[in-house]
């Protein structure tokens, strides 16, 4: 295995449109939301061990999430996790987690990828990784794996790409916010547009070079740590500095700002897993469409609900269709699916009517 790849996996998200199974306190990456017996982080560390050295995959997240990430990838140390003293979106992290590698290794390639995604042909997307390495160890590239489109989402961002490239590997023409419904079927009907599924690739050195030209101010912010980075003075200056980062995303931070951006049609199917509505569209379903994950069910006239409860509860379900049912101990969603995007919204009328805690 190449000792010079490295990851930087996401896992700082609270997943609030997953309430109220997600929440502040224990949220979406770290629950098994399939009902496969591994939850989301462990699934995409085990994924990117197939091709990176365990060692060098960092797990880059909130600090109160800590002990959470030790108790579930029991393979990994302290010193792979980063953590933020403060929300600051992904560019601060990425430029800090990048500096900390380029002082351990500055030969090392770096993907950079969310951990609560779900990839199911897992040797098309080693073999992705591995092309895009490659380009990226010959070239001053700044690479991103876009999702071929299968339906008019308007909840992605679109990476458009030259349409004359007739490599595998294609420049960026330019990356587009998250369109509206006719936009997005104009979007599929060029061909020539991917949905930007936030998995990032490059070199340390062409990285930490598009920040310093782009991102002057967050760039010098983070500089100044260099010596403590790897030792034990890195955890005061963190505390001290990170807080300053103006809040801003990898995409705006670099990415669109830089000439040198290509990406990679993938190969393998994925989903974002951001709503129930998308872990509904992933499960195995019964002869009426209902998705059912950890309950036992007698269900009758009831089509298209996604169902997710405590472990063999038994559940009882006449006359409902399209429905979000999800039962925690202290919590009972029963929500229309159509509605799924304003459960961030009730998430919130909750918490101010009954306290944080729900939340």
């Amino acid at each position: 295995m190449n000792k010079n790849y490295y990851a930087i996996l996401m896992a700082g998200g609270v997943g609030s449109r997953f309430w109220p199974i997600s929440t502040q306190e224990f949220p979406k990456q770290f629950h098994d939301m399939l009902g496969t017996g591994d939850t989301l982080i462990q699934k995409t560390f085990n994924r990117l061990a197939n091709v990176i050295p365990k060692e060098n995959i960092f797990i880059l997240t909130n600090a109160r999430y800590n002990q959470l990430v030790l108790e579930q990838l029991p393979d990994v140390t302290q010193r792979q996790v980063v953590l933020e003293p403060a929300m600051r979106n992904t560019a601060p992290c990425i430029l800090y987690a990048s500096l900390k590698i380029q002082k351990e290794n500055p030969n090392a390639l770096m993907l950079v990828a969310p951990s609560d995604h779900w990839i199911e042909d897992e040797k098309a997307f080693e073999q992705n990784v591995r092309d895009a390495f490659n380009f990226c160890s010959q070239n001053n590239a700044l690479m991103t794996l876009g999702i071929q489109p299968t339906f008019p989402n308007t909840g992605y961002g679109y990476i458009e790409y030259d349409k004359n490239e007739r490599a595998a590997i294609k420049p960026v023409a330019q990356f587009r916010e998250k369109p509206d419904y006719q936009t997005a079927k104009q979007f599929i009907a060029q061909g020539n547009f991917l949905w930007n599924a936030g998995i990032f690739m490059w070199s340390v050195k062409s990285v930490i070079e598009a920040f310093m030209n782009n991102q002057p101010e967050l760039f010098e912010l983070f500089k100044q740590g260099i010596a403590a980075y790897n030792t034990a003075m890195e955890e005061d200056f963190i505390k001290e500095n990170y807080a300053k980062a103006e809040n801003i995303s990898v995409d705006y931070a670099i990415m669109e700002a830089s000439k040198n951006v290509y990406v990679l049609p993938a190969t393998f199917d994925w989903n974002d897993l951001g709503t129930w509505g998308s872990l509904y569209d992933k499960l195995d379903k019964d002869a009426n469409n209902n998705a059912v994950v950890n309950a036992q069910t007698l269900i009758e006239d009831a089509r298209g609900n996604m169902i997710r409860t405590p472990k063999n509860k038994v559940v009882v379900i006449d006359g409902i269709d399209d429905y979000i049912i999800v039962d925690k101990k202290e919590v009972l969603l029963i929500f229309p699916k159509a509605k799924e995007q304003d459960i961030k919204k009730v998430l919130q009328s909750v918490k101010d009517k009954f306290g944080d805690n729900l939340g």
